[in-house]
């Protein structure tokens, strides 16, 4: 046993495939979560304002169905085929495997921050728009000063499990060759011929950043909670 943990982390130190992939992960998931809220506010607010408007706007409609049909794909194909897509065909140029991951995981986390957005915003009382709108705010000042936050508020908690999901999610970057976590663990497997401790450290780091997001997600739904009293 001790030759076995020896030859996973001390020899050649190996133990730095770990930390690289480590790190690779957390940068990933990080810009991808960052790139995934923006997206998915975008397309929240643009399905929200679509349907909140009485008054018929071809522009508007247009980025309606534009945004329905992001949604309808993003969450309709796997995350592992999105990425090869990306790898393979749509940067198919680009050596920055970072930056394709991130790409990837970021659009495919937008779409469903979307409708956690949307669900928010739609929480939020008819009356504080229409207060908004009653003390001479345009509709977009009203939107971003009265409702976004509100809703943003109330969707935290969800958007930190998404982050959650997000993080277990880039375990499939080693399909592009990307030295993550996961990918880490399998490179000492293949050169120790040992699965224990590579697989089980990778599963141990997961558990561990999880555990330690979940908590701190914990803490933030009661302090949100003794706010609203």
């Amino acid at each position: 046993m001790k030759e076995k943990f020896i030859a996973t982390f001390v020899k050649e130190n190996r133990y730095d495939f770990f930390i690289k992939g480590l790190s690779n992960t957390l940068i990933i998931s990080i810009c991808a979560a960052l790139l995934g809220i923006l997206i998915g506010f975008l397309i929240a607010i643009i399905r929200t304002t679509h349907d909140n408007n009485k008054k018929k706007n071809p522009f508007l409609d247009v980025l309606n169905i534009l945004a329905k049909v992001y949604l309808t794909v993003i969450r309709g194909t796997p995350a592992t085929v999105q990425l090869l897509i990306m790898y393979y065909i749509i940067m198919s140029n680009s050596t920055n495997k970072i930056l394709i991951a991130i790409m990837t995981f970021g659009i495919n986390s937008g779409a469903y921050v979307a409708e956690i957005v949307r669900s928010g915003i739609q929480s939020i009382d008819k009356g504080q728009f229409e207060a908004g709108r009653s003390l001479g705010l345009s509709y977009a000042k009203t939107m971003w000063y009265i409702i976004v936050p509100q809703a943003f508020k109330n969707v935290l908690p969800a958007l930190a499990n998404e982050f959650i999901t997000l993080l277990k999610e880039t375990s499939i970057s080693g399909y592009i060759a990307l030295n993550d976590l996961t990918r880490a663990g399998d490179i000492i497997r293949s050169l120790t011929y040992e699965t224990f401790f590579p697989l089980f450290t990778v599963a141990a780091i997961y558990l561990l950043m999880v555990m330690v997001l979940t908590n701190l997600v914990g803490k933030l739904e009661r302090r949100l909670k003794k706010n609203e009293r």
